[in-house]
């Protein structure tokens, strides 16, 4: 039985319906799901404009009228932005509001199990801010839709190496204060369990340090011997099997090399520079922990290409088929 995903059409003001129809206009990736389009139609018309493919879908008003029998997509439309306010390459609050309401159909669809995880095209945090977003990016808006109150941190993933992160959206200037045994513990397990519901057996999990040389011996800081060290041998003792702390400007060439299947950083850009260095347009990013399969392109609403026909679709096809593999595992474990 194919996984039933839903595929959300992401700002319509960036190129994510542009490489929806991309996406969608492929034969394999129809043939790998039971896919339910959501999103404004009339945005995705204008995209198939801008692709230059047009899509066989049927418009749905719930997904209860979906027959996947038919060679037409089920679309289910959300009318949620008018065309005039449609305003390529902006961040607007029109444009968030329209995010924000498909994504949040996509959440109920998952809740009530009538889709089994999604995929969204690229959108925008400032405008989902603008919109009305009522917390400070989409993960923590998807695990309060869903009701969700354990950990949760989006994972990156690029040709099946993972990343995830002891601290995220906050400034630089307070990551030290943020290195504890409970938050780098907290995104170790989480790294093992989200791995574990992907299909990993035992996942081999990297830890990285978080200063120069790891600390040198403690030249350089003692957050290696003091607090990260410890904390992964306490991770060992429950059986996951972690190691480090390694460097942080050598550790992605032992994750690239094939020894480790995911990295544990100290911070956002320690993993996010090298993971979009070693493949941008391949980087998918997960809703790590959360009760379903949540996925989307590492790359952003690319403002600056918008309604040129040229952005390039294989982050969304990789974030697509990725959900599709999650789902797979997800459904293996219950048998």
């Amino acid at each position: 039985m194919k996984p039933r995903i839903g595929v959300v059409l992401g700002d319509p003001n960036g190129v994510g319906p542009e490489i929806a129809v991309k996406l969608l206009d492929e034969e394999k990736v129809r043939e790998r799901a039971e896919i339910v389009v959501i999103g404004d139609e009339r945005v995705f018309r204008m995209a198939e404009r801008v692709a230059g493919k047009t899509v066989l879908i049927r418009t749905i008003g719930d997904i209860a009228e979906a027959d996947w029998n038919q060679n037409a997509l089920p679309f289910l439309d959300v009318p949620s932005i008018r065309p005039d306010e449609i305003t390529p390459g902006k961040a607007t609050a029109a444009g968030g509001r329209c995010c924000l309401q498909s994504l949040s159909v996509a959440l109920e669809l998952a809740k009530t199990d009538r889709i089994e995880g999604f995929c969204f095209a690229p959108l925008n945090k400032y405008a989902l801010k603008l919109g009305g977003c009522p917390v400070a990016d989409e993960h923590i808006f998807f695990a309060r839709e869903l009701g969700f109150n354990g950990p949760f941190c989006e994972h990156n993933v690029l040709d099946g190496l993972w990343t995830t992160r002891t601290t995220s959206h906050i400034p630089l200037s307070e990551v030290c204060a943020h290195i504890t045994p409970e938050r780098i513990l907290r995104a170790i397990r989480l790294a093992h369990n989200t791995l574990g519901s992907a299909g990993f057996d035992k996942p081999r999990i990297a830890v990285a340090a978080l200063n120069p040389h790891a600390g040198d011996g403690g030249m350089f800081g003692r957050e290696e011997i003091d607090i990260i060290a410890p904390t992964i041998e306490t991770a060992r003792a429950e059986g996951i099997d972690a190691h480090g702390p390694f460097a942080a400007d050598t550790i992605f060439v032992k994750a690239r090399d094939g020894n480790f299947d995911a990295v544990v950083t100290m911070y956002h850009d320690q993993g996010q520079i090298a993971m979009k260095l070693m493949g941008f347009s391949r980087g998918v990013t997960v809703s790590g922990g959360l009760p379903v399969p949540i996925t989307t392109p590492a790359s952003g609403t690319a403002f600056d290409i918008v309604g040129k026909g040229i952005a390039n679709a294989e982050g969304l096809r990789q974030a697509f088929f990725l959900v599709c593999k999650m789902v797979d595992a997800r459904r293996s474990k219950r048998q």
